[in-house]
């Protein structure tokens, strides 16, 4: 195979099926990791070159798995988008549910962190690897009701400044997506654990809210630039969001 390998996780729906759509696009051949295998060969299936890996972050024996599926490619693993994540809850700290504070931490940090280790030999073998953590807006600042995730999402922010520290000579670049308000079939629902009134709620009144296409397409834009330009970071909210608590809303 002559395509480099670009690995997506949570590949399955929202932002990350559409970074494996749009990395196809660019000439990629797509590894995409997620938990739910029906979706995900669903979208394996549209994509002109790719490979499913049913997979979940939070587990060792997957992780591993994935590797060994990814090497016996034979091609240069160029990308890594750690996509994975999700919030849980709105609770106050007062009010925290821990087990969600927890999955929270599983998923969005160490989920991130396993995937990256266990991918970063093949990815500094290519000689010109980009490893892409999509982050959020709450790992920049904070807000009630948000504590569970925002604690995660700066935690996940701390591991992808570290490692570009880390990797500093090496040819693998880091780069941190940080979403604000992007309008996906499943966060807010997932959140908000199937309430579908508290979920629309999010989004309601705003015009234009970023979808997961608007994503991809920073995903691929850092990607592609020239391999001596590092886009350390690129903040990324809907115009109608001039912060995190300031949100225009149509009434």
């Amino acid at each position: 195979m002559s395509s480099p390998v670009a690995v997506v996780t949570g590949a399955s729906s929202g932002i990350g099926a559409a970074t494996a759509r749009r990395l196809a696009a660019e000439g990629f051949h797509v590894v995409a990791v997620a938990r739910r295998a029906e979706l995900l060969s669903s979208v394996v299936d549209s994509l002109p070159s790719a490979t499913a890996v049913v997979a979940d972050v939070t587990s060792d024996a997957d992780i591993a798995r994935l590797v060994d599926t990814v090497a016996a490619l034979g091609a240069p693993v160029e990308l890594l988008v750690n996509n994975a994540g999700g919030a849980i809850g709105a609770e106050t700290v007062e009010e925290a549910d821990l087990s969600d504070w927890q999955w929270m931490f599983e998923v969005n940090v160490l989920g991130t962190v396993r995937v990256t280790k266990a991918l970063l030999p093949l990815l500094s073998a290519s000689g010109r690897a980009t490893i892409v953590v999509i982050s959020s807006t709450a790992g920049l600042i904070v807000y009630e009701g948000g504590g569970g995730y925002t604690a995660a999402k700066h935690a996940q922010t701390a591991v992808a400044e570290t490692l570009r520290l880390e990797l500093n000579g090496r040819p693998i670049r880091v780069v941190e997506i940080d979403p604000g308000m992007v309008k996906t079939d499943e966060f807010a629902l997932k959140r908000f654990e199937g309430d579908s009134e508290k979920a629309a709620a999010v989004y309601k009144g705003v015009a234009d809210p970023l979808v997961a296409e608007d994503i991809a397409d920073c995903v691929a834009w850092t990607a592609t630039r020239p391999h001596h330009v590092n886009i350390d970071r690129l903040v990324v909210r809907p115009l109608a969001q001039a912060a995190q608590h300031k949100v225009h809303r149509v009434t």
